[in-house]
């Protein structure tokens, strides 16, 4: 495939761009798999809504610690052995995490998890970046998002089916264990593959150059495009790094002239938190106890994350199609405005719930139906913008020296706001109600919009050297 004299080897490209993208499905399915065990845990641990809540969001903890480290390691041993690391890690946690026996066990193998989503988090977008092509960065780099999209979906799926052939996810399945923990199970599959394919692609060249590896640079461009065009390319990379060459580090984060914060790095960390602010993992993590709350049954709320999934993955879709046509920031603050909306219509619906008999809220008449399309347009709004759109930026926005140590601050961040929306939402359940969360979370959304108009710069259509801090 040639582009404006460029040539580039794009079914290779595309190829090793799945590979990476299965650390996105992984992703979503180990975040989206504890929608449909939250009651198992609860009736397995004897936990109350606190300690439910701390079940569920202690991946969260190892995310942000698997984020911070693998943006940092990635630096010293490269993008693809932080991926190596992931799927490996992923395969302990979904094991471990079926088979525990107490909460403590469950979230020492959570967080172990955690480490694995938080490195392939930021790995694989940054990954699939360095081995894009300029003009097709944007749709490559946001399949990770569909892959991500896909693994929730999948774990929505399996988690529905093995509830409705068990009875429900605290009766006894397959070898007499409670179909709970075979949701669990069912990521091995996905994990190995990982594992296996993840063996056969190349480390990103732009680690290879910044690592003093300018020959075998060379020969993965070359894969990627031809002898010429590699030599060109790792001569622009070489020429984007410090002038000393020194070794990557967190001191290239600070502006020499001033000692303070790089204004890249402040974007990025509004990137990362804005995108958990606006309360998106909630409907995620607690959705089947969200629906349940307002009078679905443990069946009917299944099947509404199901029906999530496929709005996300059409959403996606069309993110896909924009993404380098359009750019990034209008994508961004068209999702944020439409994501105030949606809450904000959330919020006021919630807000004239009643308690039924058994002291749950109940949306009267018509106020369920108008929550439900709601909730949709509202997940619609995330994965059409902020959802790949988030990951795509924080991949390639950074220059080269610094891209490593940025995002490690960045993925810090947007898993430390994660954990917190997490633990904070069944304590805010419990008192000022759906009503008053999702007020939050619509105040969030609209606070998003001002950023991205003052403060995010358009990335469309630039090499990645041409990137600025």
């Amino acid at each position: 495939m040639s582009v404006e004299g460029k040539i580039y080897n794009l079914g290779y490209i595309m190829l090793i761009s799945f590979v990476a993208t299965i650390g996105g499905f992984l992703f979503g399915f180990d975040s989206g798999v504890i929608n449909g065990t939250v009651d198992g845990l609860r009736i397995a641990f004897n936990s109350d809504s606190m300690g439910t809540g701390f079940n569920v969001a202690s991946m969260l903890l190892g995310c942000a610690v698997g984020a911070f480290f693998a943006g940092r390691l990635a630096d010293l041993y490269g993008r693809k052995s932080m991926l190596l690391v992931a799927a490996l890690f992923f395969i302990i946690s979904a094991w471990g995490s079926g088979i525990a026996d107490s909460s403590m066990e469950f979230i020492i193998y959570r967080v172990i998890g955690g480490l694995a989503v938080g490195a392939a988090s930021v790995m694989a977008p940054a990954y699939i970046s360095e081995i894009a092509p300029a003009h097709l960065r944007g749709r490559l780099s946001s399949i990770q998002q569909v892959a991500i999209i896909s693994g929730l979906f999948a774990a929505f799926v399996s988690n529905y089916m093995l509830a409705n052939v068990a009875g429900e996810s605290t009766a006894a399945f397959w070898l007499g264990y409670e179909a709970w923990r075979w949701m669990f199970w069912i990521e091995l599959i996905p994990a190995v593959l990982f594992l296996l394919l993840l063996l056969v692609i190349p480390e990103s060249p732009r680690y290879l150059v910044v690592s003093g590896n300018l020959d075998q640079a060379i020969n993965v461009l070359t894969k990627l495009s031809n002898a010429k065009q590699a030599k060109e390319t790792a001569i622009e990379i070489d020429k984007s790094l410090a002038e000393d060459h020194h070794k990557p580090s967190f001191k290239d984060l600070f502006d020499p002239s001033t000692g303070k914060l790089r204004t890249i790095m402040w974007v990025g960390i509004g990137l990362a938190t804005f995108q958990q602010l606006v309360g998106i993992n909630v409907v995620f993590y607690y959705g089947a106890v969200l629906w349940q709350a307002v009078g679905f049954s443990e069946s009917d709320a299944l099947m509404i994350n199901i029906i999530s999934g496929a709005v996300s993955i059409l959403a996606v879709a069309i993110a896909l199609l924009l993404i380098d046509k359009i750019g990034r920031k209008p994508l961004l603050w068209f999702g944020s405005l439409g994501m105030a909306v949606t809450l904000s219509i959330l919020a006021i619906a919630f807000s004239q719930a009643t308690l039924n008999a058994s002291g749950n809220p109940s949306l009267p008449g018509s106020l369920g139906l108008v929550a439900l399309i709601s909730a949709n347009a509202y997940v619609f709004f995330f994965n059409m913008s902020w959802g790949p759109v988030m990951w795509v930026a924080l991949g390639e926005m950074f220059p080269n020296q610094i891209r490593g140590s940025g995002l490690a601050i960045a993925g810090l961040f947007q898993w430390g706001s994660n954990f917190a929306i997490t633990m904070t939402f069944p304590v805010m359940l419990a008192g000022i109600g759906l009503a008053g969360a999702y007020s939050i979370y619509a105040a969030f959304a609209a606070l998003s919009v001002l950023f991205v108009l003052k403060m995010v710069k358009e990335t469309k259509g630039l090499e990645l050297e041409e990137m600025e801090s």
